[in-house]
């Protein structure tokens, strides 16, 4: 229960990948959880599905992050039911495969908007409250390929490699109010989306290249998320944790 008393709020979190690792995890260590999606059905299934298994409350919204207006309100009503927020978890992102020369200014921003100005939005929407309470945890999702780069995914990598920066920045403008600013930047994770975008010829490779014999699963990212939300992690702040199984080695 390292998590007791605690009010979490995981963006993308109805989905089968990390999103819902999280939320189900700080659920299990005691946190009230706020499962924010864009998707009304499977968010408030979800929701319910979390509140029923471990017995802690759990709230779901909707939101799309590239919104302004839905995070402003996302976090409102989750200072009026719960009371306060003591952790954010940046995890909505979205991708889509396109050399640079087809790129159009739709598809980059498409992907800018979720990845990146999402992450902005979010951390920015929290902070008066966090202030205002001298404590609060930010966990933003980064990506190995912000160090790496991958062929028909700049815009991808772009925001991913720009979260890092921005984590660093934000870390030292909120360290004095007791607010840590973290990343994660995760491997090739699996879950449903990747058989959507990638061919299985593609996701054959990946399982023999793995130097752990496995690709990463979302638990096991949400393990590391736990850490950095609890108090274990309390002086550690404008750092990038690297989960790929020895993928990248930062």
């Amino acid at each position: 229960m390292r998590l007791k008393g605690k009010v979490a709020i995981v963006t993308a979190a109805a989905g089968a990948g990390i999103g819902q690792a999280v939320a189900r995890t700080f659920a299990r260590e005691g946190a009230s959880v706020v499962v924010s999606d864009v998707h009304p059905g499977r968010t408030a299934q979800i929701a319910q599905d979390i509140q029923a298994t471990t017995g802690q409350r759990t709230l779901g919204i909707v939101c799309n992050v590239a919104d302004a207006k839905q995070v402003e309100d996302l976090v409102k009503q989750t200072v009026e039911q719960l009371g306060r927020i003591d952790i954010l978890v940046n995890n909505a992102g979205t991708n889509r495969l396109s050399p640079v020369a087809d790129m159009t200014d739709e598809i980059w921003d498409s992907v800018m908007n979720v990845c990146l100005r999402g992450t902005f939005h979010c951390c920015r929407a929290v902070l008066p409250t966090m202030t205002a309470q001298k404590f609060g945890r930010i966990i933003n999702l980064s990506s190995i390929y912000a160090w790496i780069g991958e062929a028909d995914q700049a815009h991808y990598c772009a925001a991913k490699a720009a979260i890092i920066a921005f984590t660093k920045s934000l870390a030292r403008e909120t360290a004095r109010q007791g607010i840590t600013v973290n990343a994660v930047a995760p491997g090739i994770t699996w879950n449903d989306f990747l058989t959507r975008i990638y061919p299985p010829e593609t996701i054959q490779q990946w399982h023999k290249e793995a130097i752990t014999g496995r690709l990463g699963q979302p638990q096991d990212v949400a393990n590391a998320i736990l850490f950095l939300a609890s108090d274990e992690a309390e002086h550690i702040t404008g750092e990038t944790l690297c989960i790929s199984g020895g993928t990248y080695m930062h």
